[in-house]
Formats: C-alpha cells, sequence, structure tokens
C-alpha cells in the first residue's frame, strides 16, 4: 500500500529546525579562518567553467567568498549569497581589499530569491552541499540557471578525508534524523539523479585539495577552534566523548597524512562538476 502524502509529510525531517541549527553551528567560530584556504578550489572552478567576462554569476552558499572572488577577478557580474550574515561581512572585506565590485544579499540556498533562467553560471564549493533538502536546493540551482547556461559545483566525496572525517564526527554526535549525508553531493550518482534528466551534459573531474599544516594537531586546533561543525561537535559532548572523538579525530589524520617530517600534507579528495543546462 502506498503511504498517502500525508503520512509522507509527517515523516519528513523538520528542515527549518534543522537549518536553524546548521546557521549557529556555521556562525561559530570563524569558517573564513579556515575557507580562505581553499581558494584554489574556487579559482580551478571558474577555469573548469570557462568562465567568460561579462557573464552573469550567482554563488549559492558563498561562504566567505572563495569562487564569489575568483569570478569577480574575472569580470563576472557576480552575486553572492550565503544564509550566515557574518560570512558575507567577511567576504565584503576581501571584495573591497581588491576593489572588486560584488552585490551580496543574504539568501537561503533552498529558497533562492531569483527569477527562473536569470544567471550565465550559479556556482557553490563547498556549501550547497551542506543543505539539509538536498533535492530542493538541486532544484533550485537548475531553476535560475539559463538554458545553456552552466552549473559549477565543488564538492566533497564520501571517501576522501573530509567524507571520512563527517563519519567520524557521525559516530560521536548523531546527524539530524533523515537527512542524508552531505558528501552524497560529491557522487555520480547524486548528481546524476538530480541533475540527468533536465540538463545537456553533466562533466564530473575527481580532484585534491591538499590541507598543509604544521602537524596533525596544528589542523586539529584550528578545526576545533574556528570550524562550526567540529567545535560544535566537541561542544555536545562530555570531557570523556570529547576525547575519544579527539583520539578518533587524530587517528584519522595520522592515517591519510603523507608527510614523513612531523608537518600535515593531508590531500582531500572532491568532485568539481561542470553540468550544462
Amino acid at each position: 500500500m502506498n503511504q498517502s502524502a500525508e503520512t509522507i509529510e509527517q515523516n519528513a525531517p523538520d528542515y527549518s529546525a534543522i537549518k536553524s541549527k546548521q546557521q549557529v553551528a556555521w556562525g561559530s567560530g570563524d569558517y573564513g579562518r579556515v575557507g580562505i584556504t581553499l581558494q584554489i578550489t574556487g579559482e580551478q572552478l571558474c577555469e573548469s567553467l570557462d568562465m567568460k567576462a561579462g557573464g552573469t554569476v550567482l554563488d549559492v552558499a558563498a561562504g566567505n567568498g572563495n569562487v564569489t572572488l575568483a569570478a569577480a577577478r574575472r569580470f563576472g557580474i557576480v552575486t553572492s549569497t550565503d544564509y550566515v550574515e557574518s560570512l558575507l561581512e567577511q567576504s565584503k572585506v576581501r571584495a573591497d581589499a581588491e576593489g572588486l565590485d560584488i552585490s551580496f544579499q543574504q539568501a537561503d540556498a533552498e529558497d533562492l530569491p531569483f527569477s527562473n533562467e536569470s544567471f550565465d553560471y550559479v556556482v557553490s564549493t563547498f556549501g550547497v552541499m551542506f543543505t539539509p533538502d538536498q533535492a530542493t536546493s538541486a532544484r533550485e540551482l537548475h531553476r535560475v540557471c539559463k538554458p545553456g547556461g552552466k552549473i559549477g559545483l565543488v564538492n566533497w566525496t564520501p571517501e576522501g578525508f573530509i567524507g571520512q572525517l563527517f563519519k567520524v564526527i557521525g559516530s560521536h554526535v548523531s546527524p539530524p534524523a533523515g537527512v542524508k549525508p552531505p558528501s552524497a553531493w560529491g557522487t555520480e550518482a547524486f548528481l546524476n539523479q538530480h541533475f540527468g534528466p533536465r540538463v545537456q551534459s553533466i562533466k564530473n573531474t575527481r580532484r585534491s585539495f591538499v590541507f598543509r599544516y604544521g602537524s596533525p594537531n596544528h589542523w586539529l586546533n584550528v578545526f576545533r577552534t574556528y570550524y562550526g561543525p567540529l567545535l560544535k561537535a566537541f561542544e555536545a559532548l562530555d570531557n570523556e566523548k570529547a576525547e575519544q572523538l579527539e583520539i578518533d579525530v587524530l587517528d584519522l589524520l595520522d592515517r591519510m597524512n603523507v608527510a614523513t617530517d612531523g608537518t600535515l600534507v593531508l590531500p582531500s579528495e572532491y568532485m568539481e562538476t561542470v553540468i550544462t543546462r
């Protein structure tokens, strides 16, 4: 027997409550201290998109603005959005320092305040993947992109370091019930399911971002201080459980670290996706 629409709705996660908690998490610490190190991924995405000067660009869940700035440096007409105002403020400071003309707007990736088919390029680097309602956010990216335009995404894969890190965190602090892992966005299956039937082409390229820190402990100290999801995970645990989380994270770092001199050099796989609508 098929479930009724009413039953399905009752069983659906409370996305509004989940997003409220996420906003607090991403607004805690200082994500920009971590996010700015990922700048190279935004530059690479713009090159993979073959981004043309004068094109209209929407950065969704832009964080502190890595791909926002990369697109503006290529003379795109850029609108940068995020639902955490403090991150947009950080991006504004960076843009002002370079004299870049960018429009900033607080917005929810699951309900973008823009007309259908408005932008030549719709981009997101390690941003939209964290929306709880993945199907809705995927539809929104498609909706605001012009026919023949391009959607450019950068998402951590389940197999890579950050995908594994979220598994470690999830083993200590349970993720919201009914919400799929963010790293689903870093799989061909997810991208084909949510975009394949409605677009001309999807090109996926697996790349690596290399985390470079003074040591595994240096990485952990930075991330537990500034990276909202890890900071909040530690805050949610008592001392004994927090110590075990620290042990498990350090074990993951040690296993994936390729440096042999005491520093941390850790490649983390991500999926770069270029979709032509």
